[in-house]
């Protein structure tokens, strides 16, 4: 049963990501048609087609691989007379020559080869120069013949690269279809398209973490005692002892306030020193600061008020840093403060986060997603000191989708949460994947949605320069001279995600882990 129920977790996390990348490409597919560009595909997932209808002009489908998806607009690469266009000519239609059609050929026997760059031919009339690149300097000429060849074949390779590119992604386009690509598009019109599906992924997150912290609500300790401990240790001391006698009291242990004054489980305390306390946070935050002191404590039992008078005593505990984690000294012992200290455990009710809070809450779950991405590059070494052995796996460190899905499993399929606290979770992951893919696609970077947006801002801000100017470019920005860093920016994601594959099979973050990491 166990088993059956981790494969029905990681199903169940398959299908929210599956889902969240459809509604990413959905995000981009409305507003294009919305613009006329003509959509010829709608795939979630990469890989061979699990499934697909055509409806319209567009094939709809799911890919075997749900590690993404996409949406495929001709002109993502515009052809090279739209990149030329300057202030003051004519916008023509930018068909140009297919490669390999018989126009090309045809031109190219006649007038010798067609630069894929300017889209000009190039005269076959001027004997050794037609071997050299276009422009090549005279010096060139004294060069071996053979070296000549090379450099040539070497300068070709990106142009035609440019090309085919261009090509493949014009190859749909029919003829008096030119104002129906993605590159014809208004720079604003681009920018709404490609920022769209990130969007859909943060008001997503932001949907998810609104059910799980506004609906389900959180965790919340309350003023209503549940526990009474029985004496105070100071931490150093508490250090000291045998494993088997930390949690029990000495004869010679001082007795907690709340122990003496007989506060029982059940009861409500409603004030200390005089100040109403409505909140655990504001009952803890007035015992720490009456240390030493004798103080009034106010509480209800069995529905009638009562008061009594206890002496707060001075207690040293471990000092936690921000995270909730203990300090240490530079000898390996715990650091310490001392602060007032009455001796209950609260009873943890859920409750709804207050609405006020909640836009803090997104704030802090979006700019630690951003963090988190900024520090990528430090944290892919750190997991690859652990993929090499040197390093322990950190429970709070970098996970990828299939460390993610074996949480997920064990979320689902553990006996130690209880239904609720496990929706809870799945919703948590399930928001802070959606933030992560948002945040991830505002990289500006091709391929991702950033990328292209700052391309479109770049051409945009290019054109209304040109424009003040009198002169310039105002064609479209020819996106294909950024193939070579877009295909390393592939290469690293994909070296990224073989890292984290290995790392998240061989040594996984555990559910165990994360809980006691916290």
């Amino acid at each position: 049963m166990v088993v059956v129920l981790y494969i029905i977790g990681i199903l169940l996390f398959l299908v929210g990501i599956s889902i969240s990348i459809g509604l990413h490409e959905l995000g981009h597919l409305t507003p294009a048609k919305k613009f006329g560009v003509k959509v010829t595909h709608y795939m979630v997932g990469f890989g061979p087609t699990i499934f697909s209808f055509r409806r319209g002009e567009t094939e709809y489908g799911i890919k075997a691989l749900p590690l993404g998806g996409f949406i495929a607009m001709p002109g993502m690469y515009p052809p090279v007379e739209a990149t030329k266009r300057r202030l003051g000519e004519p916008a023509t239609a930018a068909s140009g020559y297919r490669a390999g059609s018989d126009q090309a050929n045809s031109a190219q026997q006649h007038l010798g080869e067609v630069d894929p760059i300017t889209g000009t031919a190039v005269p076959n009339d001027a004997g050794i120069h037609s071997e050299l690149p276009h422009g090549q300097p005279e010096s060139e000429l004294r060069r071996p013949r053979s070296q000549r060849r090379g450099r040539q074949r070497r300068g070709r390779l990106f142009e035609n690269t440019m090309a085919d590119a261009r090509d493949f992604s014009n190859q749909e386009i029919e003829p008096g279809e030119e104002h129906r690509t993605f590159y014809a598009l208004s720079v604003p019109k681009r920018l709404v398209v490609m920022f769209s599906g990130p969007l859909v992924n943060l008001v997503l997150g932001i949907i998810i973490m609104a059910i799980s912290l506004l609906g389900i609500g959180i965790t919340t300790p309350t003023t209503t005692v549940q526990t009474v401990v029985e004496c105070a240790v100071p931490a150093s001391e508490a250090a000291q002892r045998p494993a088997d006698e930390k949690n029990s009291c000495q004869s010679d242990d001082p007795l907690t306030p709340a122990w003496e004054a007989g506060i029982k489980p059940g009861d409500e305390i409603t004030s200390v020193a005089g100040v109403t306390t409505d909140s655990w946070d504001e009952l803890s935050a007035v015992i720490r600061q009456h240390a030493g002191e004798r103080v009034e404590v106010g509480y209800i039992r069995d529905g009638k008020a009562q008061t009594v008078t206890v002496p707060i005593i001075a207690h040293e505990r471990p000092q936690l840093d921000a995270s909730g984690k203990p300090l240490t000294k530079a000898d390996g012992t715990p650091q310490t403060v001392t602060e007032g200290f009455f001796g209950v455990g609260p009873v943890q009710e859920r409750q709804p986060l207050p609405i006020g809070e909640f836009p803090g809450a997104v704030w802090d779950q979006v700019s630690g997603v951003f963090h988190a991405i900024v520090t990528l590059p430090v944290k892919l070494v750190d997991i690859a000191e652990v993929a090499t052995g040197s390093k322990s796996r950190d429970a709070e460190g970098l996970v990828g989708m299939v460390g993610v899905g074996r949480i997920a499993g064990e979320i689902v399929s553990t006996d130690k949460i209880e239904v609720l606290d496990k929706a809870q979770l799945g919703l948590g992951m399930l928001g802070s994947l959606n933030i992560f893919l948002f945040a991830f696609n505002m990289i500006p970077l091709l391929p991702l949605d950033g990328g292209h947006i700052a391309v479109g801002l770049y051409e945009g801000a290019r054109r209304q320069i040109n424009r003040i100017r009198g002169r310039g470019l105002i064609g479209s920005f020819d996106t294909a001279k950024l193939l070579p860093l877009t295909y390393v920016v592939i290469g690293l994601m994909l070296c990224m995600t073989a890292l984290l594959v290995y790392v998240d099979l061989v040594k996984p973050i555990t559910l165990d882990a994360i809980f006691n990491s916290g």
